[in-house]
């Protein structure tokens, strides 16, 4: 496995076939854990297809692992970040942590991609679609 993230929040780490197993530590970890593989059930259930697929939660390790979305991307233009987000929106979440190291570009298809729902909310209205 590949370390690609080491923070006092988390760790992630990126599997030779393509998972990214991503461990929450620190202040708020259970919570933080909580919401990020519920913003992803949420997400996978509203049809959005630029941010990862939730493949496991385990409650236990407080670890989620998920598909990849890609590579980290080191520039990109404001108008387009924007467009991204709100396009995000659009699914019912909002990231709140929306900058550049939270987006990737998927070379499969030319996409860029949003990851990290750590701290992302479901809009209201948008309740209904729990997990």
């Amino acid at each position: 496995m590949l370390n690609v993230k080491k923070t006092l929040r988390s760790t992630v780490n990126l599997s030779f076939d393509g998972r990214v197993f991503k461990v929450f530590l620190g202040p708020d970890a259970v919570q933080r854990f909580n919401n990020e593989a519920h913003v992803l059930r949420h997400l996978e259930k509203s049809g959005c297809g630029f941010v990862p697929r939730l493949l496991e939660a385990d409650a236990e390790r407080l670890q989620i692992i998920t598909t990849n979305c890609g590579s980290r991307v080191e520039h990109l233009d404001a108008d387009r970040m924007r467009e991204l987000f709100c396009e995000l929106e659009q699914f019912g979440v909002r990231h709140d942590d929306a900058d550049l190291r939270n987006v990737t570009y998927r070379f499969s298809d030319g996409r860029f991609c949003v990851i990290d729902f750590e701290l992302a909310t479901i809009l209201p209205g948008f309740e209904q679609m729990k997990a």
